[in-house]
């Protein structure tokens, strides 16, 4: 048991990685494509938020149809990263202006709602012990995967965008496949019938939405910084006297600040199953949040101090963000877990549409030095939520006893 357990763990966990390349495929080419389809600032955004949003789409049609609990959940995952796969293959392929571009980035975002719950459903039925590291692995690979798209440009793809978003979609397409080979796990619940009243259940649950809260400020900073530290590091590049190789040292800067996050993932999945979720999370967000508040300082200054700075903070950002779907998945019904782990990614993700497009507006007004400050509030509110959630009596069910 326990090898087909280690077996199941890569197997997801490289699935995750190879298709969530799909995620920043285009955001990491956005320069190219903006220049290629004269695009405006605005579209050029969108070739983001409007994944946010079609993930958002999906996850909630997933939810009212609770399909994660409905379909089996390596069926759903590998038909989605498929479906993903071609939409950005046709970005590559067919489109030559905005609003083609960013209706297939939707259905990518579409598509994804099938792949991040369902691969967090599938390891929840095979850990009920160690749940946090699972799942912080599996995030971790998630990082990983969405930090891809940037390497890939960094190491040839600066002023060839087809091969950026040619090569996300072709291992996005292994991702599902291999998908297809991991069975259903012993603690998996057994696929449950239609019930929309399960949504209501799971709002009105207080502990499962205290969890969520703190999902939510993780969320409200995640992406944005994900998705604009690229655009950060090249104006502090410029700043600094080293535009003449802002382009591709930017995307390498941004690939390892993104993709060191899947270490601390990890670790703190681990270490969440020994002192507790709430406390993990909590220092996490502190730690991330402070980060929003001080990187200006750094602006423009010596890559000596500053990567080590965002190498911390890119650990930090992440870390935290698979406890709070491990919380979710030991706090809600048994039966409807793959929906409520749908609904929290579903407002989750629709809270970094809002921050996203809050980011560059900001620099608009201050800069970009001082352009992540406002995001703090995020981790403000999450560390409330989950320190509330530890004084709670449900926190016993978190982690074994551990809260």
């Amino acid at each position: 048991m326990a090898t087909r357990k280690r077996t199941v763990l890569v197997l997801i966990a490289v699935a995750e990685l190879l298709t969530m390349s799909l995620w920043f495929s285009a955001t990491a080419v956005a320069p190219e494509l903006a220049a290629s389809w004269d695009l405006t600032p605005a579209e050029t955004t969108w070739l983001t938020n409007a994944v946010q949003l079609g993930f958002v789409a999906g996850a909630l049609l997933s939810s009212f149809f609770t399909l994660s609990d409905v379909i089996p959940p390596r069926y759903l995952f590998a038909g989605s990263a498929v479906a993903g796969a071609v939409c950005t293959a046709l970005i590559a392929g067919i489109v030559n202006s905005a609003l083609p571009a960013i209706g297939l980035r939707f259905l990518t975002g579409v598509a994804l709602a099938g792949v991040y719950p369902p691969g967090m459903k599938i390891l929840a039925g095979w850990f009920e012990k160690g749940r946090g590291f699972a799942i912080g692995l599996l995030i971790g690979a998630l990082t990983v995967g969405s930090a891809l798209p940037h390497l890939f440009r960094g190491v040839g793809g600066v002023g060839d965008p087809q091969l950026v978003l040619y090569g996300a979609a072709v291992i996005a397409t292994l991702g599902g496949l291999l998908a297809l080979f991991v069975e259903p796990g012993p603690h998996q619940a057994p696929a449950a019938p239609f019930d929309p009243s399960a949504l209501g259940r799971i709002l009105r649950d207080r502990p499962t939405m205290l969890a969520n809260g703190g999902y939510f400020g993780h969320m409200w900073e995640l992406y944005a910084v994900w998705t604009w530290v690229p655009t950060f590091l090249a104006a502090s590049l410029a700043a600094s006297g080293s535009a003449g190789t802002a382009a591709g040292l930017g995307s390498l800067l941004a690939f390892a600040t993104i993709a060191i996050g899947g270490v601390g993932a990890v670790l703190a999945g681990s270490a969440a199953d020994r002192w507790g979720r709430t406390s993990v999370t909590s220092v996490s967000m502190a730690v991330s949040g402070l980060a929003c508040l001080t990187v200006g300082f750094l602006f423009g200054a010596s890559l000596v101090l500053l990567v080590p700075f965002l190498l911390i903070w890119g650990v930090a950002i992440v870390a935290d963000s698979a406890q709070f779907s491990a919380a979710v998945s030991e706090l809600a019904e048994e039966s409807y877990v793959g929906t409520a782990l749908t609904l929290q990614t579903a407002i989750g993700f629709l809270l970094t549409t809002v921050s996203i497009q809050a980011v560059p507006m900001i620099a608009d007004i201050v800069g970009w030095q001082w352009a992540f400050a406002p995001l703090a509030i995020g981790p403000l509110v999450g560390i409330a939520s989950m320190l509330t959630l530890r004084g709670s009596s449900a926190a016993t069910l978190l982690a074994d006893g551990n809260r």
